[in-house]
């Protein structure tokens, strides 16, 4: 599982970056199935900034963990935009954490759709500022990967930290 890691992995230097912040995160996993979580418990001490990772890979799991809304879930589905959003404004707010990082896609090898081909993934970031400053945002980015659906879920699960990372 450390075929797309670098030299030293994603998981190791959020880590770093979140305990310099001062930070946490939770995450929300649709097509990674909990591998995000995963990575993070790899490191030792992730205990300091990593809460929890919430597996909601069905509609009802999505719809009674997160409060995605059943309009998003109808009107967009499942890989969407707007459920990543909700995904991870959900995962933070119930985990009260910094940070909620949330993944929802199709690793395949079947699933895909002309406009949402086999490989496509949401990644939502959501950011919790003090409270009365207006500071907290979500922000939600697609992308598409190429492989089986081990390498897809790799992929995706390394790219989410990485934008974490990058939001620090």
């Amino acid at each position: 599982m450390r075929e797309y890691a670098d030299d030293p992995p994603v998981e190791e230097r959020i880590g770093d970056a979140l305990r310099e912040h001062d930070a946490t995160v939770a995450v929300a996993e649709s097509c990674t199935g909990g591998l995000i979580g995963s990575l993070l418990t790899d490191v030792p001490g992730s205990s300091e900034y990593f809460d929890r990772s919430v597996v909601t890979y069905s509609y009802d799991a999505k719809l009674e963990e997160l409060a995605v809304s059943r309009e998003s879930l109808d009107d967009h589905g499942a890989v969407s935009a707007r459920v990543a959003e909700q995904m991870a404004a959900g995962v933070r707010d119930t985990a009260g954490t910094t940070f909620g990082l949330s993944t929802t896609g199709i690793a395949g090898p079947e699933g895909g759709s002309e406009e949402k081909p086999v490989g496509t993934v949401f990644i939502g970031r959501a950011y919790a500022a003090d409270w009365g400053t207006g500071g907290s945002y979500t922000e939600v980015s697609r992308h598409v990967f190429d492989g089986d659906r081990t390498e897809i879920k790799e992929q995706i699960a390394r790219k989410a930290l990485a934008l974490l990372l990058d939001e620090l």
